[in-house]
Parts: structure tokens; sequence; C-alpha cells
């Protein structure tokens, strides 16, 4: 059966203080445009006791108070009571989400100092760089989860054709705006940080604002990408205009 929007979820314990909600064991369209249904709508329709609701590529995560939920619910097993509130929950979930999808443009300066394996990722590919730039750029990206630091966008929609393994080793500094590819994925690193996606690139453009509270990360799952290359000089201009 293919996994699609309609498939079933399957509930289950992680510990005693949170649920899994799985919707399938593949990172579809389908599945992962679900997901974030479902996780938007818990967030917007809070349940009583729920502390946090964390989605990825197949699953949500929801985070609940057992306490809060035993005396909520007049119940000694907290696990099935939240089971029934969130299956609900889903049930009553949009299939499609309102939200107004964004497009966000991000400059990229391409190989030499910003991007120090793209000459690794060419030759892999059996490309040149500049068909490599070219491929990155052509794409309009879905970000599909937030994971690993704040602000790091997974997204999906890079072109087959540079699908590239992550380093053997990977780097214990990889440099904020660093633009990678890791398996069939393209990612921005945020901020400075450990990684092992392949450099072909960066942006000059701040994709975490430690200083907006309300909103310090750029990026939203659901959101579109482009990538857009620029020369370093433009990446200077831009840069010295950001800070």
């Amino acid at each position: 059966m293919a996994e699609t929007e309609t498939t079933p979820p399957q509930i289950f314990a992680l510990g005693d203080r949170a649920l899994v909600v799985e919707f399938g064991r593949t990172q579809t369209a389908a599945v992962i445009a679900r997901v974030r249904n479902v996780a938007e709508h818990l967030l917007a329709h809070p349940l009583p006791c729920v502390t946090d609701v964390v989605p990825a590529y197949a699953v949500v995560t929801v985070h609940f108070d057992p306490i809060a939920a035993m005396a909520h619910y007049h119940v000694a097993n907290p696990l099935d009571a939240m089971r029934e509130a969130i299956a609900g929950a889903i049930a009553k979930t949009p299939e499609i989400s309102k939200r107004r999808v964004r497009t966000i443009e991000i400059p990229v300066c391409y190989g030499g100092e910003f991007g120090e394996d793209i000459e690794v990722v060419a030759k892999h590919c059996r490309i040149t760089t500049d068909e490599l730039v070219r491929l990155h750029t052509t794409p309009t990206y879905e970000v599909a989860m937030l994971g690993f630091v704040p602000g790091f966008g997974y997204l999906s929609g890079l072109d087959r054709k540079l699908a590239t393994p992550r380093r053997d080793t990977p780097r214990k500094r990889v440099v904020t705006g660093s633009v990678g590819i890791g398996g069939d994925q393209t990612a921005v690193y945020p901020m400075d940080s450990p990684g092992g996606w392949q450099v072909i690139g960066r942006t000059p453009k701040a994709l975490f604002r430690v200083d907006d509270i309300a909103s310090p990360t750029v990026l939203r799952a659901g959101d579109h990408v482009r990538f857009v290359a620029i020369d370093a000089a433009e990446y200077a201009r831009t840069k010295a205009g950001a800070r």
C-alpha cells in the first residue's frame, strides 16, 4: 500500500511523557505534508496537558505532563488518555494546510573559499562546477523540517544528479551560512557548528537571529526556498549591509 495522507497513523509511547505519531516509513511528499498539517493543527488547537509538539519527516512527537493528564482525564494511565485525545485531534485535522506558503530567496556564493567541497561534489556527480551551480539553483525547495540546530532547515527537492554522500569525517566547525549537500538533501548551516555535509557555498543571509525572541528562525516547515548565485563582491556587500 502506498503511503499517502490517508494512511492510518500509528501512535506509540516514547517513555512515559511523550507519544510518537508515525505517518509512514518513507519521506514521501504526502507523508511530509500530513505531518506538517497535523503539527500545525495541534499547535493551533492545543490539547490539555501537552507541553510540546515536535514534527519530523514522517512523525510528530507530542510531549505531555503525565501528572496533569492523570488529573485532567481522571485516569491512572495517562498514555491511553493522551493517545485517544491525539487520535481525535488528528481526525479533525484538515488534509490541506491553510497556512500561506512563503518563498524565501537565499543568495549563495559558490565555490572557492566559500564552498571548499564543490570540486569533490562535482567529481562525484561527474559534472562541472558550473553545471553543479545551475542544478542547485534551478529547483524550488521545500523546508521539510527543522532540526539538528536551531534554524537548520532540511530541504527536499534536490536534483538527484547532485546527491552526494556526507563526508567520511565530519568537520568540527562549519562556518555560519555554509550551504551543504548531504545525501539527497541540501541545507544551510544557520550558525557555526560541527557538520558532515559537503559544503558547496555560503550565504550572507542570516537564518538564525538570536536577538529576535519572537521569531529567531527565518525558515519554517512548509516554506519554499530558492537559491540565487552571487559573486564574492556581492557576498561582501550583502554581508556588510546585514550588520
